[in-house]
Parts: C-alpha cells; structure tokens; sequence
C-alpha cells in the first residue's frame, strides 16, 4: 500500500493569496493536483491543509482524501510532512511526498514513479528532469518514518536524501513539471503559454 501525503499548507506570501485557489483550466490548482493524485496507483490520499486551509478544502468537495489541518504551517514544509504522518494508514509500506504547486505533473509519470518504486521497495525513488532533482518522492515507510518524524524547518525531505544518498533511485523524465512550481504571479501568468493557467480576472 503507497499513500499519499500532498503538502498544500504553504501561505503563499509571494502572491498575497491562495494560489492554490487559482484558476487551472476548467478547475484550480489544488483540483489538478489532487485529481492527478487520485487518478493514479495510490491508496490513499493525505492532503495537509493550512493557509486558507477550509477554503480549499470546501473546494476540495467530497473528494476520497484525508484532509488534515497544520496548525503549525508558518514553522515550515517539515511541520506538514510530520503531520500527515500522523493520517497514514497502519497497512502502508510505502509514502509519497508531493507538492500541491505542482499542477504540471500528470498521473501517467506518477504511475511511473510508482511502478518504478514497487520494483525496489526498500530504497528512495524520484524524478529529475535534466539533472534536477523533484518530486513527488517516495520512501519506504518502516525505513524512513522515524526520520521523517524528526524532520525540522522548510526543506522537506533534503536531510533524508543527504543522508540516505546511496539508497535513492533517480528516475530521469521528460517532464519539467516534476522541478517547476508556481511561486509568483509572473510563473502563474507564463502558463498561459499553455492555455491553463492565468486568466486575466485573477491577478489582483
């Protein structure tokens, strides 16, 4: 069993509101993301919620997840992270760590990711693009949990990787969507390049 935690906590200084509450196409950023989540090889889904946390999660509907607020957000990416550890389900062996401003990912390199992983159970998969290391990654659960329970400030799982170097499986994509995340409005904008993103009602 693989479960899921996507960190959609972040209070998106930068652009003075929710992005993950802006448009995406027909939906909104927080909607691409945890569709492409659920659509995919997954058994469960986490979603950590904090900034703007019932907004999105009325967004959110009656979607299959386990939402969960962090109350502590401000304190950093690795406060969600230990918080959504506390929602994984006894019978998983395995957790995906994903980011909720990633909406240019799709469920096909999720998948991918996932079959990759259930290949070489015991280690660290992830993506890099061009020699870029991304996410989501994934870990196995009873190797790792005890350092991600320990995990402290905004860098996520980078002390895990440092540490665990020799245990971790890059797999190399095509997609940039595995390294880019929307930061700024300028990044948001630049998506309508591909018909997606911004619409122009939504920079305020």
């Amino acid at each position: 069993m693989i479960s899921a935690i996507l960190l959609a906590a972040g209070e998106s200084k930068r652009m003075g509101r929710s992005k993950l509450l802006l448009k995406w196409g027909q939906c909104t950023i927080i909607e691409k993301s945890v569709d492409t989540l659920l659509a995919s090889k997954i058994d469960e889904l986490i979603v950590v919620l904090g900034y703007q946390g019932q907004a999105i999660l009325r967004r959110l509907g009656s979607r299959s997840l386990k939402p969960v607020i962090n109350p502590q957000y401000g304190m950093g990416m690795s406060t969600s992270i230990r918080r959504g550890l506390g929602q994984v389900s006894s019978k998983s062996e395995a957790i995906l760590i994903g980011l909720a401003d990633q909406p240019f990912i799709e469920t096909d390199l999720i998948n991918h990711l996932i079959d990759i992983y259930r290949q070489n159970p015991h280690g660290i998969v992830l993506p890099s693009y061009k020699g870029e290391r991304g996410h989501p990654v994934i870990l196995n659960r009873f190797r790792y949990q005890g350092e991600m329970e320990n995990l402290t400030g905004d860098i996520g799982c980078r002390p895990i990787l440092k540490r665990y170097s020799e245990d971790i499986l890059e797999v190399e994509v095509e997609s940039e969507g595995v390294v880019a995340d929307i930061d700024s409005w300028e990044e948001y904008r630049a998506t309508s390049i591909l018909g997606k993103g911004f619409q122009g009602n939504d920079a305020k």
